[in-house]
């Protein structure tokens, strides 16, 4: 269809990937709180290295992180160990749970 003098209508300023709207984030690698899902307490929709583009869900419904500055040692130990046993998962970049996992809750 075509639109005279450069107008357009609204829909070709909204975003292409329908998944953002259905998922009601603002745009790619934000992740946003899902309170009302069974299981999963975070989603974003994330733009990987590749140029591929996921809906990942993360984090455990109800569970807290020890949050960036931990203030008892076991926070601390909690945070460590969250850290060392999904090294391997977070250094895989944006695509992998455990990566927004750890930039989000830990």
């Amino acid at each position: 269809m075509r639109y005279g003098r450069g107008l357009c209508p609204l829909s070709c300023f909204m975003a292409k990937d329908s998944r953002l709207k259905r998922i009601g984030v603002s745009g790619y690698n934000k992740p946003k709180r899902t309170p009302s899902h069974p299981t999963k307490s975070h989603v974003v929709v994330a733009k990987c290295e590749d140029g591929s583009v996921k809906t990942i869900r993360f984090g455990q419904q109800g569970v807290k992180g020890a949050g960036k500055n931990p203030s008892s040692a076991k926070d601390k130990a909690r945070r460590k160990s969250f850290k060392a046993r999904h090294a391997k998962n977070i250094a895989k970049g944006k695509c992998s749970a455990a990566y927004w996992a750890n930039k989000v809750k830990w």
